[in-house]
């Protein structure tokens, strides 16, 4: 268990802009340094934000203050967090599995939420 009372932290993100995609990222990267088990979960609606290079982007804006997307991402990864892709998106989205960010899983609904069951914390963006 974390120091904060929590031991598993859901972040669902269901947009693939910035607005959504930097506070999925910054929350997860932050339950990950507090030693929680982190598991974000991209919805089709923010599938985008998971093909390569699409986090660049992102970092290519300088969003004053805030840290850097692709730098979060890979703090996630390194800390043993989790990052999912629902498989819809692959469709709907006309996204291939090899175009999809280095560490992402791909995984339907029902295996996300029952991953998700126990989590002491969660969040939508």
């Amino acid at each position: 268990m974390s120091e904060n009372g929590n031991d598993k932290m859901v972040v669902v993100c269901n947009h693939a802009d910035a607005p959504h995609v930097m506070p999925t990222l910054i929350m997860g990267a932050s339950g990950a340094s507090l030693g929680d088990e982190v598991i974000l979960f991209f919805c089709p609606g923010g599938a985008n934000a998971l093909v390569k290079g699409e986090l660049e982007k992102i970092r290519e804006m300088k969003l004053k203050g805030l840290p850097d997307p692709v730098q979060l991402y890979n703090d996630i990864i390194d800390q043993g967090g989790r990052v999912i892709l629902c498989e819809l998106a692959l469709e709907n989205k006309d996204i291939q599995v090899e175009d999809v960010r280095q560490g992402v899983e791909i995984l339907n609904a029902p295996s996300f939420l029952l991953d998700a069951q126990g989590a002491g914390l969660s969040l939508v963006f």
